[in-house]
């Protein structure tokens, strides 16, 4: 038959004790009783480190304290409950057929002065291989977010779907803008610069046929007129040999007939 009484005396801790034992757990989760006894006796605390193993354990018993184990298990609970992105990767069976079914767009750095880099906000229709171009101070997604409304005054047909690299700047009010505007967004798969392809051949075009040949303004504002004239140059007078040596502006007035004239026969 045991002796042991019925009523046992509980340790008398003050309460202040027991919530600084269970921080001290908290912010060094992978530390053993006697190094927290010790972190504990530098704050004025003084308690033993079998004193610090009850207390954890007292409040285990209680769920009040998370333990290492379950650390990555509550972390992992927090990022699945995060709102998922609105970029997506692109569906293999995706078409592209027409003019905006599919529009590439990335960023190139640009440094006029050596101690000032701009960003070059590019857009190219794989398609009609149109482009859209503007410069800006910051690489932000505030940028990215302007440069698609200049791109919906500069395209003259509606833009269905925009892939982009994973940069931040293609995050929180450019992926707003796109779903708000009923843009499908198509995310590539790291290190994978090949499937913007368009996108990156149109940077090196800029670089040679503008860039290493223009005077171009220091004046951010000046710098953007200049460029709208070489965007106009590259979708109205440069001849594209992907298009039978047709501007992209002529390719797709081209096709506006063609799919008009196909209406009228089905009419």
């Amino acid at each position: 038959m045991s002796r042991r009484p019925q009523r046992v005396r509980r340790p008398e801790r003050p309460a202040g004790v027991v919530e600084k034992i269970r921080e001290a757990r908290e912010r060094y989760p992978r530390w053993g009783r006697d190094k927290l006894a010790v972190v504990l006796g530098r704050q004025g605390i003084r308690v033993s480190g079998s004193t610090v193993g009850r207390v954890m354990k007292e409040l285990q018993a209680r769920g009040v304290l998370v333990e290492p184990e379950n650390v990555r298990q509550a972390k992992l609970a927090r990022k699945r409950r995060r709102k998922p992105r609105y970029a997506v990767r692109k569906p293999r069976g995706y078409k592209v057929e027409a003019p905006g079914d599919l529009v590439q767009v990335d960023t190139l750095q640009v440094r006029l002065v050596p101690d000032e880099i701009r960003f070059h906000f590019g857009a190219y229709d794989v398609v009609s291989k149109r482009v859209g171009m503007k410069v800006y101070k910051r690489q932000t997604s505030t940028a990215a977010t302007d440069f698609l409304h200049h791109l919906k005054t500069k395209f003259p047909f509606r833009i269905k779907a925009i892939q982009i690299d994973g940069g931040s700047e293609f995050m929180d009010q450019f992926e707003e803008a796109c779903r708000r505007l009923d843009i499908l967004l198509f995310i590539n798969p790291p290190r994978c610069p090949r499937l913007n392809g368009g996108v990156e051949r149109s940077h090196s075009t800029g670089r040679e046929e503008f860039y290493e040949v223009e005077d171009v303004s220091l004046k951010l504002e000046e710098h953007n007129r200049q460029l709208a004239d070489y965007e106009y140059t590259a979708n109205y007078i440069r001849p594209h040999r992907a298009l039978d040596m047709q501007t992209p502006h002529e390719y797709y007035l081209r096709w506006w007939r063609e799919q008009r004239a196909k209406v009228s026969l089905m009419s």
